[in-house]
């Protein structure tokens, strides 16, 4: 299904010089879409093989992109990396292709859904735990609720109740794997079970909503789940491995020109979003028992404190300075942005091996009516480093897991009927840098 890729019609770079900031713009501006890199045909079914399916995740990229780049640029038994592994796609096409994946995500919603995607559990032991679980859950009347303000905000005190019940029972088991197997299912229903607006990303509640009845979607999540799980244990091939970590993307545990590739999907400028997103399953595990401590984790986000860090992109300081002009908050939070991805490009190339290459997907936004460039910098500011642009790919999005529209003023997601709004990222770029 993966292999057998038409020919390649994106436009290949030769050795040249390093680009000035006019020629990088250009190069961008007259690469043409290439629609073999969208996927289109892809069903849900097919997007969501194996693990995969096993959670929702906001804006991750199908599984078919990754295992392209993968089987494109690195051989088997070669180390792949993601240094912002979000729902840990990339990690599990590596091992599917038989390479040594690695990930890391400060946010430790992701963790635990990336770790719980890469273990295959022998599909028995699952289910004996399994069956022993809902015992145990069924015999559970009382149990301590969790005291946080922000959970009563979303979940009314009967369907608390009940998760409280699956939650205490899954956090007695004593295999790691198998626990991570089952937190990831209870976080995957919360949404559900919420009064969080059914059909929204954002965090809206929608008071109208009945929320679902917590043991019964739980069973079926789960089952859902070992179905999945018994494909991937009766697929992976032997003797691949994977490494999932929740740390920083500037801190990557590899050692020195080890790795072959990077293929990740970089957040945005606005990843506070992210922390907004997954709050219900930070809140529930106890990840976290304030949204603004957790907020401040994410690369670019307005809560850290400020520093002043070096863009090396002439493309991006213009764009600040002409964002400062509307709005001076805002081209800080772009400015911390650039900055802090650069420290992660300077990470990638440390990582990488002489002919490795780092694959970014990332869009275009716009801010208060000033075009944010984010692909064009990151390829400044990655050349800069001293890697040499290989390709750049321009490829249409079919669908996102994300709102399809954006507040032109404020960049951040927005109703479908606000009839001031823009599409949000109806194409994006794959930008391929080669280590030299």
């Amino acid at each position: 299904m993966l292999n057998n890729y038409p020919t390649d019609t994106t436009l290949n770079i030769s050795k040249k010089a390093k680009l000035l900031s006019f020629d990088i713009l250009k190069l961008f501006a007259k690469t043409r879409v290439d629609y073999t890199w969208s996927f289109s045909d892809c069903t849900r079914k097919d997007t969501a093989y194996i693990t995969h399916g096993y959670h929702r995740y906001p804006a991750k990229f199908i599984p078919q992109l990754a295992r392209r780049l993968i089987e494109e640029y690195t051989n088997v038994g070669n180390i792949v990396v993601d240094p912002f592994m979000g729902s840990g796609t990339t990690v599990v096409e590596a091992i599917m292709s038989e390479r040594i994946g690695i990930g890391v995500d400060i946010n430790l919603v992701a963790w635990l859904i990336s770790k719980a995607k890469t273990i295959p559990i022998k599909p028995d032991k699952v289910a004996v735990e399994f069956d022993s679980l809902l015992v145990n859950i069924e015999k559970t009347k009382n149990v301590k609720l969790p005291q946080n303000e922000r959970i009563d905000y979303w979940f009314p005190k009967r369907t608390k109740e009940k998760l409280a019940v699956i939650f205490s029972n899954i956090n007695k088991i004593k295999n790691c794997g198998i626990k991570m197997f089952f937190l990831c299912g209870f976080s995957n229903i919360l949404k559900n079970c919420s009064i969080w607006l059914q059909k929204s990303n954002k965090p809206t509640r929608d008071f109208d909503k009945v929320p679902t009845e917590p043991i019964e979607v739980f069973k079926k999540q789960i089952r859902s789940m070992m179905k999945k799980n018994a494909e991937f244990y009766a697929t992976i091939p032997n003797g691949c491995g994977a490494v999932v970590k929740c740390q920083d993307a500037r801190k990557l545990p590899v050692e020195d020109e080890k790795a072959s590739l990077v293929v990740t999907s970089p957040p945005y400028v606005t990843s506070y979003e992210y922390a907004d997103l997954h709050q219900l399953t930070a809140l529930w595990l106890e990840y976290t028992d304030s949204l603004t401590e957790f907020r401040k984790k994410f690369i670019g986000t307005a809560h850290h404190n400020k520093r002043n860090l070096e863009i090396d992109s002439e493309i991006g300081r213009t764009c600040i300075k002409k964002l400062k002009e509307k709005d001076s908050k805002k081209s800080e939070e772009v400015a911390m942005y650039f900055g802090e991805m650069r420290e992660c490009f300077i990470e990638m190339y440390r990582v990488l091996r002489v002919g490795g290459k780092a694959c970014i997907v990332i869009g275009d936004t716009s801010f208060c009516g000033v075009d944010v460039p984010n692909a064009e910098v990151f390829a400044e500011q990655m050349q800069n480093i001293g890697f040499e642009i290989h390709k750049i790919i321009k490829r249409e999005i079919p669908s996102k897991n994300l709102p399809s529209t954006r507040d032109p003023k404020t960049g951040q997601f927005t109703s479908s009927s606000n009839h001031k709004k823009i599409l949000a990222y109806p194409t994006e770029y794959i930008i391929i840098m080669e280590k030299v």
